[in-house]
């Protein structure tokens, strides 16, 4: 599929031939849903706690005799019945992070540009840099642009010191170098605007991991 690649200015500049196995990949809910669940697992602090019955600190004599006073046998006041006493089967310090294969992380990639592709919410600028650091002249090129209230600006490996500290000052618009590229914040924002190289190293990051998984399948047909 062609797109048209797009200056700052809204003013066409060349015509980029997307590949059809990035871009329109199905859309898998599915995946994008395990995706977005390992996103966020990861993201975690896993930080609470709170103190069980053997951290209060407290009597471990009996409270009341065994028989006769009606009521239970406790033996032990730093129960969780008790104020004060242990929390039962509380919090503890522990990471929520989990395992998900890198094929499936590499699809959901592809399932989150094409979702955005068939939805008419992509577009690619020649690329992201800007001539000041001032927001408000910043913020009228992005008017000439359709993308909505909330964007994802995705540039080269290297970032136009001019075009971010112009940028984050604008609500609701984030920018993140190829690398830091994920399926959580493309999905979240409205609009996703690559840039030109953004785009090649993507398609050359998500193809050559495929190419990869390919030869490794015929190297261990062929060793069997």
């Amino acid at each position: 599929m062609k797109l048209d690649v797009l200056t700052i200015d809204n003013k066409k500049s060349s015509v980029l031939e997307l590949s059809k196995e990035v871009f329109e990949a199905d859309i898998r809910a599915d995946i994008l849903h395990r995706m977005v669940t390992w996103q966020l697992a990861k993201r975690r602090s896993g930080t609470r706690k709170t103190q069980e019955r053997n951290e209060v600190t407290g009597s471990r004599a009996k409270i009341v005799r065994q028989k006769g006073s009606g009521g239970a046998r406790h033996g032990d006041k730093k129960v969780s019945q008790y104020r004060g006493g242990g929390v039962a089967h509380g919090p503890r310090v522990r990471s929520h992070s989990h395992k998900l294969p890198r094929k499936i992380r590499n699809m959901a990639m592809r399932c989150a540009l094409s979702s955005k592709l068939k939805e008419g919410k992509l577009l690619v600028l020649n690329d992201l840099s800007f001539t000041s650091m001032k927001t408000k002249l910043l913020q009228k090129s992005l008017n000439k642009l359709p993308i909505g209230k909330s964007a994802l600006f995705v540039t080269g490996d290297e970032i136009d010191q001019n075009f971010y500290k112009a940028l984050r000052n604008i609500p609701m618009h984030d920018l993140l170098p190829t690398q830091g590229a994920n399926v959580y914040d493309i999905l979240r924002r409205e609009t996703l605007v690559l840039s030109k190289s953004s785009v090649e190293a993507l398609v050359a990051r998500l193809t050559t991991n495929k190419l990869i998984n390919k030869k490794t399948k015929e190297k261990n047909n062929g060793k069997s």
